[in-house]
This record gives C-alpha cells, structure tokens and sequence, in this order.
C-alpha cells in the first residue's frame, strides 16, 4: 500500500545523510525496465559529483574555460534575491518566478557546496521553502484538474532533488522530509503523467493551461500528447522524473514504477537522434536535450549501477554540435531586452565566437556542456577538443564534468565537408573565426523548425554575410513571429510568398514541408549540392512544378547559386539574402542586377544572371522599430513560368578589393571563370539537356 505523507516525512528523515555527499542507504536495487548492462548499486555515490570531485570542480571554477559558470554562481545580489523570495515572488506566476526561484535554489546550493557561505545555504533554503509553497510545480493540467510537468515541474524536481543530495545534513531535517515530499507529490507525479500521455495519448482526458498561472500566450495543446512525443519537452519530464526515481529509489513505493517509466521513455526518444548523432530541433535544442538526457543516464548509472549511456550515439552527436559550430569575429553584444523576463520570445546575448549555423530555434550561442562528459565516458579526444575549445560551457554540470587535462585532437579535413543524416549541410574551410562556412537547409520537418527550406547562411572573414535572423517568436501573437517565415531567411518566394508553414496555434510545431538533397559532392577546394523544395512550395502554390536551389562553394570564398523554379502559370520570383544587423552594422545596397553587404570585418558581393531580366532592390522586413531592423537584399525575375536564376557572389576583408567574374551562358548553363583574391575561378552550373542541376569546379 502507499505509504502516508505522514510516514514518508519520518522515513525520509530518519535516513537523511549525516553530511552533505554522505549517500543515503537505499534498499536495493531495481531492473524494471529494458535490459541494460548493470553493475552493483553504490548509494554513497553523489547524483552528479562526489566529495573527492570537489578539488577537481574548484580548480575548473579559476579555469578560463568555465568563466561563464563562476560569473553564474558569484554573481548573485543576495539582497535583491532575498527580498524576491520574501516579498515579491507570485504564486501563480510558473514562467518567470517559479524558475527563478528553481533556479536559486540549485545555482545557491551548488556554490554552497563548492565554495562555502552560509548566505548561500541561507537563500537555496529561501527558496526551497518558497518553492513549496507553490500549489503546483507547472501550468499544464490534464482533465483541468491533474497538473503534467512539462517544463518546470521537472526543472524543479531535478533541483530539489540535487540540493538535497548536495547539502545533505547541512539543511535541517525535516526541511529535507518536505522536500522528498513535495519531490514526491508535486514533481514526480507531474512529470509521470506527462510521460504517461505521451506514451498513451488515447488515454489523454485533455490537456490545457491551468487557468489560475497568469501565463498570457495561449495554444491549442488537444494534439500535445501526440505532437511533443517528438520533442525535447518529452525529454525534460524524463530526466526529471528518473531523477526522482533514482533519489528516491528504495524510500517510496512508486519509485520502481517512475524508474521504469522514465527509463522507456528515454530508449523510446533516443531514436529521435540520427545515427550519426543528428538532432532535428536545432543545436540549440541539443544542448538542452542532450544534457538532460546525459543527467539521468549518469545518475541512473552512479548510484543504480544501470548503463543507459549508449542510448544515443554521443560521440556522434558531439560532432553534430562541431558541425554546427560557426565562431564569429568581434565583441558580444547585449539582447537589450536580455533582462526582461522569458514570455514568446527567446532572449539572449550575443557572442561571436560562440555563434551557430542556427537552423530553427537555436538561439545566437552553443552551449557544449555533455561534451566533456562524453570525452571521458568514450575516451574520445575530439569530443575533448569540443569541450575545450569550442562554444562555450553554460550549464552546471560542466563544472563537474570538465577536465583541463583530458587528452584532444582537434578535427581535421574530414568534418569539413558534412552532409547530416537530417539532409542539413554544411561546408567549411575550418573554426577558425576567419575562415568561410556555407550551411544549406534542406531536409524535412520538425518542433521548432522555420519556414527555410533551401535557405542558406554564408559566413567569411569573421562576418555573418548571408543571415538567418535570431530570436524568432513562440508565440503567433507577436510580432517576431515573422521571422520564422521564408520571407526572413535567404531563400526563394515565389510571388511574395513562401512555403507551406503553420498558423502557431498549436505552438511551434512541425510543418508538412519537406525538402531533399538529391546531390552532394565534394572535391579539393569546393563542395555542390542540390535541393529540391518542390513539395513545400506545392502545399500552398498549385502552380509549382519545380523549385531546386544547387550551390557550389569555392572555398574560402566563393558561392555560386543556381535557383530553379518551374511554374504551369506565369508568377514572378523573389531571392531573397537576408543582412545580419543586430548590432547596427549591417548595410545592404543594390543597383540593377548588383547588389552588395556590407559588415564592419568584410563585404559580400553579388550579381544575379538569368534567362530574362532581373532586378535588384533592398528592403526590411515589416517589424516594429522596438523589435530591431531587419534588412535584406531582394532580387525580382518578372513573372514567367520558367526561372532560371543564377547568383555570383564573393567574400572579402573589409576594405579589400573583390574580383571579377564572368559567367557566360551556354544554353541553361553558365560557364563561370575569373579571379578572387588570388584564386582562378573556373566552373560549370546550370541545368543538364534533361532538366538535371548540374554544377562542377
């Protein structure tokens, strides 16, 4: 039978830890769930860290690898946050207070630990108490009754259940006994049930808001529990829930059935990565899924002895971050909205070195916080030259995980070139802030994608030449909701008008719109590719018959687009090249078929052949001036049904002089050749006798 509230608050604490990292004796161990490798349980050993890694984590605190997580942890306003958690923090409010209370409690607990403080203990305990007094730990109910925790039920479960196995006997008693409770009524139970839905969604009563959080964006959420099973807010409520399982294990008679519940869910989610360790959402998504994952599988394994840490290819997905990785030159800026609190839109500074190929909601930085844990757990010296060098190291557990002595080798010529198993490309000259990058979205749908099938980002010289805009909105309401659309990325409209994307009153879920890379080739110097769009242009124009997007890269500096589109009714053609100016500095111009961008470190160049005329013009999308300027080169081929639309363009320093090139046409080809910077340019592009896109250097 359960065991009362009344008998758990004594079990719990009369077995509290004697001290802070003393594991509590649990009474045996479970293998409910899939089989997995297994070793003996160690209950003495910590959730994430042990005492003997302290040494170790002090000394990452001073490395200039982790500066990020001491700025997080010494940067607390004692005063200020005090008196949020006495005087101001709204019970009804999950998005922003709820979080940062959750947020306290775990940065408070953890610098209590490693650095000491009383003040420190004296606010994780503030905020601990202030956490309970939370009627529910979400704002989703089932059956407008039943809370599911899809975010901060499991953030918060996650952060008791950390401090509590960090402080130990630090914290009084039976504080520690209302903990394990709360864990195990309003946490547990909440990410339970989410997991439950998604694995049963027949058996879904109905999800909704709780009507009584003062959350104001609003969505439809009947098709959540088939629509999220896809999605990283599958995998917070798992890492939560097996977290809790994993604490309480042995003290609460659900805890087996938590165990296997979150350990199913994982295997049944860990599919949603390719096997070459591709992840669909964008790598900023990654990050926050990657790293819950790795949580509860490192937990499960530290004090159950069970191995689930080869559910994902993680060496893999590690160089899906590499690929990902597009460091800027220059100094960051701040988001001037960075302080105000997380409603529809994502918010976030930027830094250039830390800078993404940011295909769907990946913000403007790479967080690599699972790389240095996958380093050591496969031995993986790339993996360790990741977590040393590149983006940068946000989240906690880096401070544990990270080794500044862990052997690495950086990549060589073999990640240059890299189509994912997603159909997202990528092509470079190498990390280096100056070096060129050329990213292609192809591929299918998924949660938090964009409107951007065959859009393209160029990067050279330190500078974001072609742009896909940061920041876009979660919510149709807003008005940064327009930068999820094609006409906000580097891509082809087809009279004004994108491809197929939804109407956001489900959220940001997935379109229909698919595109597929029907060819990829690489040789000394230069990468091709072709896409073709066709269906996502088709889903909302009866009148596509063809839209193909080939590029040829000629390294570091060149890029050469072919755009085909193929109408049964004459429409005119829009490409547009989208200018990064978030900082102010990005200026485009054009003049007859010319047009140019320019950034304070380089300038791109460009020029628009085609079967017919053309026009080069500038613009800015239709965006309040409070929400920043957004420039963009557009070039119009007049209305016909058949456009063949080819764009030269070339990179260069700034202040530097650009080459000359020449394409003459040969039928629906263009043969290009001249000079760039030092480089004889010479390659074929166009359209095959049988309509094929053909390109070669």
């Amino acid at each position: 039978m359960p065991s009362t509230r009344r008998t758990f608050l004594k079990t719990s604490a009369a077995a509290a830890a004697s001290l802070p990292l003393v594991r509590l004796a649990l009474a045996g161990t479970s293998s409910s769930g899939a089989a997995a490798s297994t070793s003996a349980p160690n209950p003495r050993r910590g959730l994430l860290f042990d005492a003997a890694d302290l040494p170790r984590m002090r000394a990452n605190l001073e490395h200039p690898r982790c500066a990020e997580l001491k700025a997080l942890l010494l940067g607390i306003d004692f005063a200020a946050e005090t008196k949020f958690l006495r005087d101001e923090i709204r019970l009804n409010d999950h998005v922003a207070d709820f979080l940062r209370a959750t947020q306290l409690l775990q940065n408070s607990a953890f610098a209590y630990v490693v650095l000491g403080d009383e003040r420190r203990l004296t606010l994780a305990e503030l905020a601990l108490r202030r956490m309970f007094d939370y009627r529910r730990w979400d704002y989703f109910l089932e059956g407008g009754q039943e809370t599911i925790g899809l975010q901060r039920a499991p953030e918060a479960t996650i952060a008791v259940c950390y401090a509590l196995d960090w402080l130990g006997e630090a914290i009084p008693a039976d504080l520690r006994a209302e903990a394990d409770h709360q864990v195990a009524t309003k946490g547990a139970p909440a990410c339970y049930l989410t997991l439950y839905g998604l694995k049963y969604p027949d058996r879904v009563r109905g999800w909704g808001f709780d009507p009584e959080d003062d959350y104001k964006f609003r969505f439809d959420l009947s098709r959540w529990p088939l629509i999220l099973n896809a999605t990283n807010l599958k995998v917070i409520p798992i890492s939560g829930l097996g977290i809790a399982a994993v604490w309480l294990h042995g003290r609460h008679p659900e805890a087996d059935q938590w165990l296997q519940m979150a350990r199913q869910s994982a295997q049944a989610f860990s599919v949603m990565y390719g096997l070459d360790g591709a992840y669909d959402e964008g790598v900023g998504y990654w990050a926050y899924t990657t790293s819950h994952l790795v949580m509860f599988a490192d937990a499960l394994h530290r004090r159950l002895g069970i191995d689930d840490r080869k559910l994902v290819n993680y060496p893999g997905t590690i160089r899906y971050a590499l690929t990902m990785s597009m460091p800027c030159a220059g100094d960051g800026f701040a988001d001037p909205k960075s302080g105000t609190a997380y409603a529809a839109v994502p918010r976030g500074d930027y830094l250039p070195a830390q800078d993404v190929v940011n295909f769907s909601d990946a913000a403007s930085g790479l967080d690599v916080t699972v790389a240095p844990w996958t380093g050591t757990k496969f031995n993986d010296p790339l993996c360790n030259y990741v977590g040393q060098h590149v983006g940068g190291l946000k989240e906690l557990p880096a401070l544990v995980w990270y080794r500044a002595d862990a052997p690495e080798a950086p990549p060589g010529p073999e990640l240059y070139d890299v189509r994912l198993s997603n159909d997202w490309v990528v092509s470079r000259t190498g990390w280096k802030p100056e070096d060129g990058v050329v990213a292609f979205r192809s591929g299918g749908p998924s949660n938090h994608e964009h409107a951007d099938r065959n859009s393209v980002i160029f990067k050279a010289y330190g500078e974001r030449l072609f742009h896909d805009p940061f920041h876009a909105g979660y919510s149709p309401t807003v008005p940064r909701w327009l930068l999820r659309q094609t006409e906000a990325h580097t891509a082809v409209l087809i009279n004004g008008r994108g491809h197929q994307y939804h109407d956001g009153h489900e959220g940001t879920n997935s379109s229909w719109a698919r595109a597929h890379v029907t060819d990829f080739r690489t040789g000394p110097g230069w990468m091709a590719v072709t896409s073709d769009a066709t269906q996502a242009y088709a889903l909302v124009n009866s009148q596509v018959a063809v839209v193909t997007r080939t590029l040829l890269f000629l390294k570091p500096d060149v890029l050469l687009i072919l755009d085909h589109v193929q109408l049964k009714d004459a429409e005119p053609v829009q490409l547009r090249f989208q200018v990064f100016n978030d900082d102010g500095n990005g200026t485009p111009s054009a003049t007859g078929s010319h047009f140019s961008i320019r950034r304070p470190r380089a300038s791109a160049e460009g020029r628009v052949e085609a079967i017919g005329s053309v026009a080069a013009r500038t613009g800015i999308l239709g965006l309040p001036a409070s929400e920043g300027v957004f420039p963009y080169v557009e070039i119009v081929s007049p209305a016909t049904t058949n456009h063949l639309l080819l764009t030269l363009t070339s990179a260069a320093p700034a202040g530097e002089p650009h080459g000359s090139l020449v394409a003459t046409r040969e039928g629906t080809s263009w043969r290009v050749t001249g000079q760039h910077r030092g480089r004889t340019v010479s390659a074929t592009i166009g359209l095959s006798a049988d309509g094929v896109p053909i390109a070669t250097a």
